[in-house]
């Protein structure tokens, strides 16, 4: 039970930060503001309490005095002048009544009797009809009996205190919110900085500004932000110097295997070099593809786009169509887009032998494009794994089958260097359809 009572709690409490801060805080005050409220009428009811022991049995002595000195006839025009809130006179014995019940009565009614005096009779009657209601019964000197009928009132309520609690009500949650938001705001700049940063791309730097605390996260991020991209631009650097050097080395072995004699171990020597050289290639546009954000977007027409480097696969004779497009200028980086869609193209008809290429926008108004095949697919398990660079599907190092695996790990950098995304799935009745999403 212990341990199911913290899960309990955990499932109705809000998902996000700020509403759990605002929650607790706005519980908080709530609390102090309702504890405060009921101390205040707590401290005005034993003031009013104190006040009223002091003075109505003063008053009511007074009254008593008053009427016993009247002659009869007169008494009664005097019994609306005597009149209060909480009290008032009948000439008469009064209700039948039981024995006082409370201490609150009974302190009353022996005040008011120390204040007139034996002489008066003074005894008090608690009526049943009403709770908290007494009588308390005087006999006048002539003989004639007075009853006081006592009935407790809470203490009135001021017209304008309503619209006060209201108002505090409102003030309390536009604090909350102002401190929750204040606080909160850091974090979510910190996660947009986290989801903005890119390894070559220069993101945006936190603000150092503020308390200490969060100028302390702020700039322990900007650094972490700087060592993370001077480490990935050395390792693509390093990259693509190793992959251009290594051409110059492979020309040259080139030209020496061209001047060897016809025969099996040359054609074996100069089928190694060019799969050297494709790696050489595919290494260089890797590294190369973390620059795709640095290019200046342009506004364009991305249904004519598409059209365009269609029709250039089909000028020369490569199995690829346009099933689906849009309309209408957009924002893109034109050239990262197209080596994107160039290679995934070229993904599509090796693998599967033709290439759908469509485009649509989303629910969100986000461009979506997509590349669509036949061929075997991806397992599900792997869809994920093979945008890693240097990952293929087939364990064999054969360039003819399997390739490098670099392909789809360039489309997916270059993508992402571009503010977008790419994502795999596998078509129904077969085939790959990969998915590029742009803001």
């Amino acid at each position: 039970m212990s341990e199911a009572a913290p899960a309990v709690a955990r499932r109705w409490l809000p998902r996000s930060m700020a509403s759990r801060l605002y929650l607790i805080i706005l519980a908080g005050l709530m609390l102090a503001q309702g504890l405060s409220l009921a101390l205040l009428f707590y401290e005005r009811y034993q003031s009013a309490t104190t006040v009223m022991f002091d003075t109505m049995e003063h008053e009511i002595g007074t009254s008593v005095a008053v009427l016993d000195h009247l002659p009869a006839q007169e008494r009664p025009n005097w019994l609306g002048r005597l009149r209060r809130d909480n009290y008032y006179f009948v000439l008469g014995p009064g209700q039948p009544g039981a024995p006082l019940n409370s201490d609150r009565s009974r302190t009353v009614t022996g005040l008011i009797a120390k204040e007139v005096g034996a002489d008066f009779r003074v005894h008090g009657d608690a009526v049943a009809a009403a709770p908290g209601r007494y009588q308390v019964h005087f006999t006048l000197r002539d003989g004639q009996p007075l009853t006081l009928d006592v009935t407790p009132h809470l203490m009135p309520v001021a017209r304008w205190l309503p619209v006060v609690l209201v108002l505090q009500m409102l003030l309390l949650l536009l604090c909350t919110w102002l401190a929750v938001r204040l606080a909160t705001r850091p974090l979510t700049h910190l996660a947009e900085a986290a989801e903005s940063m890119m390894p070559t791309a220069d993101g945006p730097h936190m603000s150092e500004e503020g308390p200490t605390e969060v100028a302390q996260a702020a700039a322990a991020f900007n650094s972490m932000q700087e060592r993370i991209r001077r480490h990935l631009k050395e390792r693509l650097h390093i990259l693509a110097s190793i992959s251009h050097d290594l051409q110059t080395p492979i020309t040259r072995m080139r030209l020496r295997a061209e001047a060897l004699e016809e025969g099996v171990a040359k054609q074996k020597i100069l089928d190694d070099l060019h799969a050297m050289e494709q790696l050489v290639r595919e290494g260089v546009a890797y590294a190369r593809s973390a620059h795709g954000g640095a290019e200046t977007p342009v506004r364009m027409d991305v249904g004519a786009f598409l059209e365009s480097l269609v029709f250039d696969y089909q000028d020369v004779g490569r199995p690829v169509s346009l099933v689906a497009s849009v309309r209408g200028p957009t924002m893109v980086r034109r050239e990262a887009l197209r080596r994107v869609l160039g290679n995934l193209i070229d993904n599509a008809i090796k693998y599967g032998g033709v290439a759908e290429v469509a485009a649509w926008r989303n629910e969100e108004g986000a461009l979506c494009m997509a590349v669509s095949d036949r061929g075997p697919g991806i397992p599900d398990e792997e869809l994920e794994q093979v945008l890693q660079p240097f990952y293929r599907l087939e364990a064999s190092r054969n360039r003819d089958t399997g390739g490098a695996g670099l392909g789809l790990a360039i489309a997916a950098q270059l993508t992402r260097a571009i503010g977008g995304n790419l994502t795999l799935g596998n078509r129904e009745g077969g085939g790959l359809i990969a998915t590029i999403t742009l803001p």
